[in-house]
């Protein structure tokens, strides 16, 4: 397999009638652990934008479908045997299933996995979260359905009160993250400014969207490579590199570099996400591929001697929407 051709082996493996396993032992996958809504929401968003049309698309959009309450909330665990453990929330899988429901409507065309997503969106969509994430994952899912229904107030609505709950940046020029620590999927800030200024036509977001994923980027370059912040999180003071580093700090990262350069046409977005790509491919701290060109698959995170070898879905579709965008935009390492 070279770098220029996506492997969707690893996905399979992870994959049956049920949905997609959580965890896998090296490249098993762990059954125990069973199934969550947070990866098949994820899947969704990295398989519509594959053409032809992605066989799993449809067991996946069901997964979601079946996942969320009447009220709008979703639940996030399925076990093996097909039953649901937990009580409906909007916490992250909340946020993530509208991201995943936003990817079917902005890809499929008119017809019925549509308009299932579409309802079962524009009930999510209703609600709000007190978590700052879960409302940013959903936001992205509004930018998306917005692609496809620019009417629609209910997403218009939920993107623009993510940004809002973002505010504004720090007065500090060295911290200027509106937020006291850097957790995960730090990039989301970012990008649901980027989404929200651009659809608001709103100038001063959109710039306070560039400036900040700017001072991210910054952040995370060490010598020429991507060096991301540890699953520990990062706060001021605190020093880089840290470890373990965690794939999807990159996918997100990737995610808003070409959103970035979508808007914007800058060159320097595509040179970051080149190095996203680049990460993957062993361009980072260790020295270490989290590519395994036999499976198809992600490792699940980066380690100061090497890496995690256990292939989970999350690492393996963190690779794939990167190396997705980076073939997208032609931002592929020499």
């Amino acid at each position: 397999m070279t770098t220029r051709a996506l492997s969707f082996a690893h996905l399979h493996r992870l994959s049956d009638a049920g949905g997609l396993y959580e965890h896998a032992l090296l490249i098993v996958p762990r059954q125990e652990h069973g199934y969550c809504l947070d990866d098949v929401a994820r899947a969704l968003v990295v398989l519509c934008r594959e053409s032809p049309r992605h066989e799993l698309i449809d067991g996946f959009l069901d997964f979601v479908l079946r996942a969320q309450d009447a009220d709008g909330r979703f639940l996030n665990r399925r076990a093996a045997d097909l039953t649901w453990s937990g009580q409906p929330s909007v916490e992250d899988c909340w946020g993530r299933g509208l991201w995943g429901l936003g990817a079917v409507i902005a890809a499929e065309p008119a017809g019925a996995a549509h308009d299932q997503a579409l309802e079962a969106f524009s009930r999510g969509a209703a609600l709000r979260s007190p978590w700052p994430r879960a409302r940013e994952f959903a936001a992205l899912g509004a930018a998306s359905v917005l692609e496809a229904h620019p009417d629609h107030l209910g997403a218009r609505a939920l993107l623009a009160d993510a940004a809002r709950g973002i505010g504004a940046m720090a007065s500090d020029p060295t911290w200027p993250w509106p937020e006291a620590r850097l957790t995960y999927a730090n990039a989301v800030v970012p990008e649901v400014l980027l989404a929200a200024g651009a659809d608001a036509g709103d100038a001063a977001l959109l710039q306070t969207g560039l400036d900040l994923l700017d001072w991210l980027v910054r952040l995370q370059t060490r010598d020429g490579i991507l060096s991301v912040v540890s699953v520990d999180g990062h706060g001021p003071g605190d020093k880089l590199p840290a470890f373990d580093q965690q794939p999807i700090e990159v996918a997100t990262l990737a995610d808003a570099c070409a959103r970035a350069y979508t808007l914007t046409g800058q060159e320097r977005w595509l040179d970051a996400l080149e190095r996203t790509a680049s990460w993957f491919l062993g361009q980072n701290d260790s020295g270490t591929p989290l590519f395994d060109p036999a499976s198809g698959g992600g490792c699940d995170g980066l380690e100061r001697l090497g890496r995690n070898e256990n292939q989970g879905a999350e690492s393996t579709l963190a690779l794939l929407s990167t190396w997705q965008l980076a073939r997208q935009y032609g931002a592929w390492p020499l």
